[in-house]
This record gives C-alpha cells, structure tokens and sequence, in this order.
C-alpha cells in the first residue's frame, strides 16, 4: 500500500511518517524499505516473528538509533537532523525498564521528571505510582522490585512527562491480569495518545489498533494498511519458518 493511501484524507496531521527506511548492522540489514504514515491520534501495531526488526524501528522512531538509509519525521521534526524537537514529546517503553537500579522508585521517577522538566516532580511521581497499584513503594530500591512491579514502574518512567506518541515494545510483558488491567487505561487506545505497539499478541494488537505494519523474518514490510484490513491468520503467515 502507498504511502500517499496510508494518510487517508481526513486522517489529520501526520504524527510519523516514514520513507524507506533501512537499518544495516555490520553491513548486513535488518530493516528494509519500511514505510509508513500515521495520524496524530492513532495506533500503529507492528507485527512479525523474532528477528524482522520491529524494536529496531522502534529505537529509529525514538531517536535513539539512526536510520541507514530513507527518511523519517516524528512529530513534525526531521529525524536525525532536528531529533531534539521530538524527543521529549515521546515516551519509549523498552524491554529493558532504562532505571537506575541502585536508586528508589521516588529517586528514580523524579530523576526522570527533572531531565524533562516537569514543574512538580512528586506531584505527578504520586499520581502514577497510584494509577498503577504501587502507592506507598516510594523508598523502596529498584533493584528489589519484581519483574511485574519493575514494568510497572517503567510504565510511570514512559508517562512522567505526559508524552505526545507512545513506543510501546512488548508492553504486557511480565504482567499479570491485574497489574494489566491497572496500565491498560494508561498505555491503551483511551489514553488518546499516537502510539506505536511492537506484540507478539496478533488478535489483540490488530483489534485495538487503526494502522497494521507486518514484518516479514527478513526486516521487509509484507503488510501496511488498516488493522482491519488483514486477519490474524494471514498476519501470522509471515511467522512461517522465523527464528525462535
């Protein structure tokens, strides 16, 4: 599909649009011509087996790693070129939790909220401590938090400064039903943020998002259009034979 059909007329500004892109590590690629266009205000959910590259695109997408080839805006800003445009307005949440495991839940988050300036640093450590069930864990380290709670804190990490596009990279990992059910309103569809989901959760990545991209092993798109426009099997045909 086009880029020209994937920015719909009346789909409103553009949050992220790509062209081409590319990513080459040691001379081999592991991204190849991803394209892409997504409105303000929607979801992108990008499928594919292990391998195919989509938390590369999302680390490109974050500023975080440069594109080999092909261009790319976020949020109105070029990327690389006026990166620092963007990059405070996006909240990026990796496998890795990106804490400081010898600080406490309160040091960590307010440190956080400092390097983006966010006027009140405790006020809002508080209001999504509470919005995620872990009120009251202020003083205790990081580095002693369960693989749950540490999700959850790097969900308040994510949201600290109130970010305009969400890079969400396995966002359900290591989280109960409950502790699920308690980010959900924050990291879902009614959170009204742009976002960009990486899952392995076909049917549930596709039923909450407008735009699908699906990667094939070998890092080319094999699917861009509307989420409703492929099924969860024909998206999980290009799982046939990946890596495990």
């Amino acid at each position: 599909m086009s880029e020209e059909t994937a920015a719909a007329p009346g789909s409103g500004e553009l949050a992220v649009r790509a062209r081409g892109l590319r990513r080459d590590f040691a001379d081999a690629p592991v991204l190849r011509d991803v394209s892409f266009a997504l409105p303000r205000g929607s979801t992108l959910v990008v499928l594919g087996p292990n391998g195919a590259g989509k938390s590369t695109l999302l680390r490109i997408v974050a500023t975080l790693l440069r594109a080999s080839a092909g261009e790319l805006e976020v949020l109105g800003a070029r990327v690389p070129k006026d990166a620092w445009r963007a990059r405070g307005r996006i909240g990026y949440l990796a496998h890795s939790p990106l804490l400081y495991r010898d600080l406490t839940v309160a040091e960590a988050l307010d440190f956080h909220a400092r390097l983006h300036g966010v006027a009140d640093p405790g006020a809002r450590r508080g209001e999504l401590l509470r919005a995620v069930g872990m009120e009251g864990r202020d003083g205790q380290l990081v580095r002693t938090l369960s693989a749950g709670q540490l999700q959850r804190l790097a969900v308040c990490r994510c949201l600290v400064h109130d970010p305009e596009l969400l890079l969400l990279d396995e966002p359900a990992a290591h989280l109960d039903p409950h502790a699920l059910a308690t980010v959900a309103p924050l990291l879902g569809p009614a959170s009204d943020r742009t976002r960009i989901v990486v899952t392995h959760d076909v049917e549930g990545g596709l039923a909450e998002a407008d735009r699908a991209l699906v990667l094939s092993a070998d890092g080319r798109p094999a699917y861009e259009g509307p989420a409703d426009g492929i099924s969860a099997e024909e998206a999980r045909a290009v799982y046939a034979g990946a890596p495990g």
